[in-house]
Formats: C-alpha cells, sequence, structure tokens
C-alpha cells in the first residue's frame, strides 16, 4: 500500500470518526438550566473542541492500522467487495 493510499484511508476515517466522536459528552444549556440570552438553548455549554479532536485522531489511527493489517495479513482484499461497473465474468 502506498503512503499516499495511507493517508487518504486516514483522512477518510478520521472524518467519519470525528462524527462519530463530536456527541461525546455534549451538555446543552438548557440542560445546565444556563441559557445565555441571544443563543440556542441546545447549544452546547462547553464542547471540549481539543479533547475530541485529540480523540478522533487516536481512534482513527487504531481503525486505519486494523484496516491495513488486514489488507497486509490478506484476510481483506479489493476483490472481497463488490464494485461498480465490474466487467469480470461470474
Amino acid at each position: 500500500m502506498s503512503p499516499l493510499t495511507l493517508i487518504a484511508i486516514y483522512f477518510i476515517v478520521w472524518w467519519v470518526t470525528l462524527f462519530a466522536v463530536l456527541p461525546w459528552g455534549v451538555r446543552s444549556q438548557a440542560e445546565s438550566a444556563d441559557v445565555t440570552p441571544g443563543t440556542d438553548p441546545g447549544a452546547p455549554m462547553r464542547p471540549l473542541l481539543a479533547r475530541k479532536l485529540l480523540a478522533t485522531t487516536l481512534v482513527a489511527a487504531l481503525i486505519t492500522g486494523a484496516l491495513v493489517y488486514l489488507v497486509a495479513s490478506g484476510m481483506v482484499s479489493l476483490d472481497d467487495f463488490p464494485m461498480p461497473f465490474d466487467t469480470r465474468p461470474y
């Protein structure tokens, strides 16, 4: 697997993981009973973005490492997945 392919896979996994990690530990202003005037009551009190970016980076690295291991060990290959416009005979 080329380094550019690894970077591309990590980038995609990182973004998907980010959207999975964003809701972790979020408390809205309404839940905290401290709504700032002029803001939405559902807005988070403290989003803790730095902590979530670190968690996203670590989780994405683990997922990407697992994918690389599966491909390198031969357990999974691209031939295992159906591809659009597959011209191989069945």
